[in-house]
């Protein structure tokens, strides 16, 4: 018959618990980590492949400073129950979904004059 010592046999639950703990903390801190990222990631704007298409052909730029006050509109719109919004930003527009977080479409001061603006249940005006 084999002999354990009780020590060897604390020792061993000992260790065997610890790696155990350490396990759960790193799978802890990844599922956190994952989770952050992915909320951030839902948090952000983004611009459809239309959107971008006409900033480029309308010459429509936009610096950071101006990326954070369509943040703010997104922010007040969503917070009011917008859905779809007009984004009125100096001489430029933005069409937006609120709701999915994405610009659709930017115009210009051109634009405005010429067009009705249809299936937009709110503004934000900046």
């Amino acid at each position: 018959m084999n002999r354990i010592d009780i020590r060897q046999l604390e020792s061993r639950l000992i260790n065997s618990s610890t790696q155990i703990k350490e396990k759960n903390i790193n799978t802890n801190k990844d599922f956190k980590g994952i989770f952050e990222k992915a909320k951030e990631k839902n948090n952000k704007i983004k611009f459809s492949k239309h959107a971008l298409e006409r900033m480029d052909s309308r010459s429509v730029k936009l610096n950071l400073e101006e990326v954070k006050k369509i943040e703010v509109a997104f922010k007040a719109a969503e917070e009011k129950g917008v859905k779809d919004a007009l984004i009125l930003l100096g001489d430029k527009g933005f069409i937006a979904s609120i709701k999915n977080k994405t610009i659709i479409t930017a115009l210009t001061n051109e634009e405005f004059k010429e067009n009705i603006i249809t299936n937009i249940d709110g503004a934000v005006i900046l």
